[in-house]
């Protein structure tokens, strides 16, 4: 399938995921539209005593393993998403980044499942803490490393608006000041607060204009203020103070 149709295609299914199977399933159809074998989302938690979300097709084993112990604070793959946002290579043949022996026996777990050579796209949104999206294969492939090579580009802006549409759609976080939103409620106030008119969110999301004003109503209503400005204003204030 041609490139610009692939990417059709992945944005029509994000409009439609409402559940974390939706989003595993949607990228495992570019993974294999693509030959890149299996990938990995993981968006780090705002706290230190939550977990990350994970959404993969690792095997099931070695995730639960890695979120039990907590691998993402050693990983080197994720420090160095979190360090750089330029999208990068890795491999267990590739030169040592002075990583720690912890750092050293995760890598070797991890090949022992498969997961020997990568390319990682960094998500820094600049509205919470980092994700980052992996493609991993056992050996090194030709048709891999090709696609990374001829793809890149594409990859980076799959990965973003993939973490976009997660974040909106999978987050536990949807209240605001106490109150609490639907997921539609909260995408359509964030939206607004971006500026987009109820027509321009409807376009966005794939819905009338008049359902993504019933949702802004909806919103005003719940928080008690008179105008989506006001709700945004509200919005945006809960989220500084959350990251204070």
């Amino acid at each position: 399938m041609p490139m610009h149709r692939l990417f059709q295609k992945f944005i029509d299914l994000l409009f439609a995921a409402e559940s974390a199977s939706d989003f595993s399933s949607t990228m495992k159809m570019i993974s294999a539209e693509l030959d890149l074998s299996c990938f990995a989302y993981l968006a780090l938690p705002g706290s230190s005593n939550r977990r990350p979300q994970l959404i993969s097709t690792y095997p099931k084993i070695w995730t639960s393993h890695y979120l039990l112990n907590q691998y993402q604070r050693i990983d080197p793959v994720i420090r160095q998403a979190i360090r750089h946002p330029e999208p990068f290579r890795w491999g267990v043949d590739l030169p040592d980044r002075e990583i720690s022996a912890q750092a050293r026996e995760l890598l070797a777990e991890a090949s022992d499942f498969g997961i020997r050579f990568g390319f990682t796209v960094p998500i820094h949104d600049g509205r919470g803490p980092i994700a980052a999206l992996t493609f991993a294969t056992n050996e090194r492939r030709e048709t891999f490393e090709r696609c990374i090579r001829s793809n890149n580009r594409v990859l980076q802006l799959m990965g973003i608006y993939f973490h976009a549409h997660v974040r909106r759609k999978l987050s536990v976080e949807r209240t605001v000041e106490g109150v609490s939103l639907s997921p539609r409620e909260l995408e359509c106030l964030e939206w607004a607060s971006q500026g987009k008119s109820a027509w321009e969110i409807g376009q966005i999301l794939g819905i009338s204009r008049s359902t993504a004003a019933d949702y802004l109503k909806n919103a005003k209503e719940k928080l008690g203020v008179r105008t989506v400005v006001q709700a945004a204003t509200r919005l945006a204030a809960a989220r500084k103070e959350k990251q204070n």
